[in-house]
């Protein structure tokens, strides 16, 4: 099965909102609101970066979100990962790792200054991701909040997302 990989277009809501709720179903470590933070991300124009991962017959069967975070050293140009969703029938097919390849090369294209991440550091290590003293997310266990430096100097801070990441509908 070839994947293609491709900016979200406004069409592609319904599906990428589905494949979310799948992807996080059976999650351990989840609040199974992750779709309602895309929603909200979306709807706050928000999702700096949004692919999808589409099969060969048309079908979205992943998509990963990037939107901006502050930091409170007043850092410029971060952004945070996730969700990332793969529909779970087409977990364990490297298309979790193309949709996150593809979301870092356009951060790079942005000029993003780096990028966090909330999640395994064993899956988010691979792409660069480390766990930081520097950085900091209220009530999260340090070792799974993770950055990836892109350009200059590692901030130190405590990093807030979007509101939206409070979203519960």
């Amino acid at each position: 099965m070839n994947i293609t990989i491709r900016n979200e277009a406004v069409s592609d809501a319904p599906a990428v909102e589905a494949v979310t709720v799948t992807a996080f179903l059976e999650a351990e470590h989840s609040s199974h609101t992750e779709q309602f933070i895309v929603n909200a991300l979306r709807r706050a124009g928000q999702l700096s970066v949004s692919l999808v991962a589409e099969d060969d017959g048309g079908q979205i069967v992943g998509h990963v979100a990037i939107s901006p975070v502050r930091i409170s050293d007043g850092s410029a140009g971060w952004y945070g990962l996730g969700p990332v969703s793969v529909a779970p029938e087409h977990q364990g097919r490297s298309i979790g790792t193309q949709l996150v390849n593809r979301a870092m090369a356009a951060l790079h294209e942005l000029g993003a200054a780096g990028c966090v991440v909330l999640g395994d550091p064993a899956y988010y290590g691979r792409f660069g991701f480390a766990a930081t003293p520097a950085l900091a997310s209220p009530g999260v266990p340090p070792q799974y909040f993770q950055a990836l430096l892109l350009g200059g100097a590692m901030p130190s801070g405590t990093v807030s997302y979007h509101a939206a990441f409070e979203a519960t509908a």
